[in-house]
């Protein structure tokens, strides 16, 4: 769960629900519904109500497990669009997003012209559906005659195309002051091509969309396909590298014999000593690489059924890679997963000893164009495709003969390396070995990089 996630109104929410569910089910039935939404089980119905019942489970669940019975209400609980709205909002507001100014929203509407949507009318009256609240329950409304707002869009933007405008539209869906993770869903969505199954179309709209947002530091990026279609994910302008990792081969005991089996899908294997290796091929998502993701294939490919006995063998699998002279690096790689020991399943894997060039031939035998920095000490990938390396740097850094004559040429070469990854997207931060060689001493260094570099990846859009 992010640290600006407002968990006393996430909790107000849930209980909200709860307290109008629980006319809906029987005593009996209350374990069930607890499992379902991920709660913790009720009391026994001994002198309880349900409503008590339910709210003593609600009051066991931890702040940290929250973020998971909101999702779990939404993916299994039919709830009117005002309701999924509210508790959709708070989950959102706490996680990466995207701001965008009102103003930039407005200009953005001006200039837009619907008709290119307006040739795909259910999928874009879906689109609407699934993001905004179009007034189908007026229960709460003194005009019961009032038509809902559904109706009007379907009169005036769907049947009669000029009765209403693009920005009259956008502020009758209350578009322009909505939260920002609302507005830059819909954003994606009027990109998708769910919504509009039309190459050229989705590509002005992205134009359009692009000029309005590169001002304030965001974007519609290309991500990928969808059913052959251009997939489009809104971030923020100059972070991350544009694109998804396929492999990460890390934790190695050894150069990776590495090969390809379909070059035209870019599908490697490690040919020999696969047991040196790992190998982690699923797809990284928005939000990057967390370690709850990284133990559920640890736990699948190893056939660990005990979360902790996994946890435990793959931190220990991890931290076997690491040069056994490197305190600092061994030291980096402990204090990490002992500070946020508590809450480690929500933050992201740090990944040691990780490829990030490969080349069959030895720098000796490409000379001056080998590339530098091949395998560099960890990895992390945060949300908005940013990918982070973190290199601990001992005397062979910048010495040879073991520390005993400086070289120059030796950290002429780090310093390339460096410049290089960064033209490619990634962020290099580097450590003095000295500054990790104590425990103890390195403790508060550590936290407070990993604080701040967490932190502002909680804070800034992806």
């Amino acid at each position: 769960m992010a640290d600006h996630m407002d968990v006393p109104r996430l909790r107000g929410l849930i209980d909200e629900f709860l307290a109008a569910a629980y006319e809906h089910h029987r005593h009996q039935d209350l374990p069930a519904l607890c499992e379902r939404l991920r709660l913790p089980q009720p009391p026994p119905e001994k002198g309880h109500s349900k409503h008590q019942r339910l709210s003593a489970s609600l009051q066991a669940c931890p702040d940290d497990g929250l973020e998971a019975v909101a999702e779990a209400v939404l993916e299994s609980q039919p709830l009117a669009a005002w309701e999924r709205n509210r508790l959709e909002d708070v989950l959102w507001l706490g996680r990466p997003h995207v701001r965008i100014p009102g103003r930039t929203r407005r200009e953005l509407a001006r200039e837009f012209d619907l008709s290119g949507h307006l040739n795909y009318p259910d999928r874009f009256m879906a689109l609407l559906d699934r993001v905004w609240d179009l007034g189908d329950d007026l229960r709460g409304s003194w005009d019961q005659s009032a038509p809902a707002l559904r109706d009007e869009i379907q009169r005036h933007v769907i049947r009669f195309q000029e009765d209403w405008t693009t920005e009259y539209l956008f502020e009758q869906l209350h578009a322009f002051e909505a939260p920002d993770p609302r507005f830059g869903h819909f954003l994606e969505g009027l990109a998708s091509p769910t919504t509009l199954p039309d190459e050229q179309a989705q590509r002005r709209f992205v134009d359009l969309a692009n000029k309005h947002l590169q001002p304030v530091g965001a974007q519609l990026r290309l991500e990928g396909e969808q059913d052959g279609y251009p997939l489009f994910q809104l971030v923020q302008s100059g972070q991350g590298t544009g694109r998804r990792p396929r492999n990460l081969i890390f934790a190695t005991l050894g150069k990776p014999d590495i090969r390809f089996t379909s070059a035209l899908d870019n599908d490697i294997e490690i040919a020999e000593r696969s047991d040196q290796v790992l190998v982690y091929d699923r797809p990284v998502g928005k939000n990057g690489l967390l370690w709850r993701e990284l133990l559920a294939w640890w736990q699948e490919t190893r056939e660990i059924k005990d979360p902790e006995r996994a946890t435990w063998s793959l931190f220990d699998r991890m931290d076997s890679s690491l040069p056994p002279k490197s305190d600092g690096q061994k030291n980096l790689f402990w204090l990490y997963h002992n500070i946020y020991r508590e809450d480690l399943s929500a933050v992201p894997a740090l990944l040691p000893e990780i490829w990030v060039h490969w080349d069959p031939r030895t720098v000796r035998e490409r000379g001056a164009l080998a590339l530098q920095n091949l395998r560099m000490d960890f990895l992390m990938l945060l949300p908005g495709n940013r990918r982070v390396v973190l290199e601990v740097d001992g005397m062979q850094h910048y010495t040879r003969k073991e520390g005993t004559v400086p070289d120059s040429a030796k950290y002429a070469a780090t310093m390339a390396g460096d410049r290089d990854l960064k033209f490619r997207g990634y962020e290099v931060f580097r450590f003095g070995h000295d500054e990790l060689r104590d425990r103890g001493q390195a403790r508060p260094v550590v936290t407070e990089f990993f604080r701040t570099l967490l932190d502002r990846s909680s804070n800034e859009p992806s």
